[in-house]
């Protein structure tokens, strides 16, 4: 696909996606603060947790990102000297009132590496995979943590005009949002 600061970005086939992909990905992250809804409004509230994906979690996520290529969508890897140091997929079925929609299933950035500036490039390149897929907006339930929510709101993305109840059930907490393309 393409090169940046030593980093190699592969958009995945389904051969790509073994078991053992994810097997020295560190998705471990700290939170403290997360953002919220009350009253229709957004705030932020103190909450401690960690999030970590042990062996059977990545199993299910490498499971999901080959549903993902199954189903027409795509999935890039950015790998460091030939280890996986982040990844994103973009689901293969439009949705929403217009079927404007494509889904920005995951969007995650090895913990020794984040903070470089590889997130936005993910999301770029999934930017440019859902216009290719037809899209005209990403729509992300994204993690509340504060730090996830900063990195959405730095690469533009606002509250979800139209919430997918679908996506919206998996994961209540998770914050809506879209991304005009």
């Amino acid at each position: 696909m393409r090169e940046s600061n030593n980093i190699k970005f592969i958009e995945l086939d389904s051969n790509d996606l073994t078991t053992t992909l994810l097997k020295t990905f560190n998705r471990y992250q700290e939170t403290n603060q997360v953002l919220f809804k009350a009253n229709d409004q957004y705030r932020f509230k103190a909450d401690h947790f960690v999030d970590q994906w042990e062996d059977e979690k990545k199993a299910l996520v490498i499971q999901s990102l080959q549903n993902c290529v199954k189903s027409g969508g795509g999935v890039i890897g950015a790998f460091l000297e030939g280890r996986l140091v982040g990844f994103a997929s973009v689901e293969g079925e439009l949705f929403g009132s217009d079927n404007e929609y494509l889904e920005l299933s995951y969007i995650h950035v090895s913990n020794e590496i984040r903070n470089s500036g590889l997130g936005k490039e993910l999301f770029g390149l999934c930017c440019s995979k859902a216009k290719q897929l037809g899209a005209k907006k990403l729509y992300i339930a994204a993690h509340p943590s504060e730090e996830t929510q900063h990195f959405y709101s730095a690469v533009g993305c606002t509250f979800a005009m139209e919430i997918n109840q679908e996506i919206y059930v998996k994961e209540p907490l998770d914050i809506q949002l879209e991304f005009t393309l």
